[in-house]
């Protein structure tokens, strides 16, 4: 494995079977810069939206494995962020938040510090082989990865443990990588519901390997996920899978805006329309004004 070369915005795949995990790692590279290059965001919100994006795309490889998509929303009032949304779909990663450019935002701000009073939720958006599901996460704790630990220990009974990293800046570049694994109810093949205790030997097992790996370790461009799963798990069989390589998801151009708005009656439409005989749509995620003729 050390002879691997790096791949920049991955996604893969594990799963230790004789301790009943999987996993999921991630590396956001030129995907995470077009992404946070929309906006001008303060260097600890940058770090937050990176964060929150890298989240997002685990869960998103972890939980949406067909064609539909997985939002992480955050609505709040009372603190410096009242909005924050990314989304997953295939391999595609989008997401924006919205601040108050006046108030004081420093390094090291917990998510009730950034946010005051509000939550986080996580949505399975419909498909046509599941219904739509959204779980409810308090806006708790140092991090979003800490929140959404905290909501799979309290509404899903599933050990789970996110690590994530971000290095960089604007001038420089970001890049940010993230690790997951569960302990799963179920054996991989199906069969009697496992014991998933926090305190399952093999759950803690896994949990204090994992717990080793640091910022350095994921955001690392020349360290392959490979050697650092070997690094963790070398003495376990551990099975890999290829992940949907990930991507920036912005998904508004002129014909699909225009196919949407075609979607409503004429008379709204012309209420729509400025001046100039156009209809202006402000896309949040890539920061552009589209000016569309419908």
């Amino acid at each position: 494995m050390e002879g691997l070369a790096p791949i920049a915005d991955r996604a893969l795949g594990f799963s230790v079977a004789a301790r009943d995990v999987r996993g999921q790692m991630i590396r956001l590279d030129t995907t995470l810069n077009a992404v946070l290059a929309a906006h001008a965001y303060p260097d600890p919100l940058a770090r937050l939206l990176a964060e929150a994006l890298t989240v997002t795309a685990l869960l998103g490889a972890v939980l949406r494995k067909d064609d539909g998509q997985l939002t992480m929303q955050a609505q709040a009032r009372g603190g410096a962020i009242d909005l924050l949304v990314c989304d997953y779909r295939a391999g595609a990663v989008r997401g924006y938040l919205n601040f108050d450019p006046e108030a004081a935002i420093t390094a090291g701000m917990t998510l009730e510090e950034l946010f005051g009073e509000g939550h986080l939720a996580i949505t399975l958006d419909q498909t046509a082989a599941s219904e739509r599901y959204q779980g409810i996460v308090p806006l708790e704790g140092a991090s979003i990865a800490e929140a959404i630990e905290g909501y799979f220990a309290n509404s899903e009974q599933l050990p789970t443990l996110i690590k994530t990293g971000v290095a960089g800046d604007a001038e420089t570049g970001w890049i940010a990588g993230g690790l997951l694994v569960q302990h799963l109810a179920r054996r991989e093949l199906g069969g009697e519901r496992l014991d998933v205790a926090d305190l399952h030997p093999d759950w803690q097992h896994v949990a204090t390997l994992a717990q080793t790996t640091t910022v350095a370790e994921l955001t690392d461009p020349d360290l392959p996920a490979e050697t650092l799963l070997w690094r963790l798990f070398h003495e376990e069989s551990v099975r890999i899978s290829e992940g949907a390589t990930p991507g920036r998801g912005c998904r508004c151009n002129v014909a699909h805006i225009q196919s949407v708005l075609e979607s409503f009656p004429e008379s709204e439409r012309i209420e729509m329309r400025g001046d100039d005989g156009l209809i202006g749509v402000d896309c949040q995620f890539c920061s552009k004004v589209w000016r569309i003729a419908a």
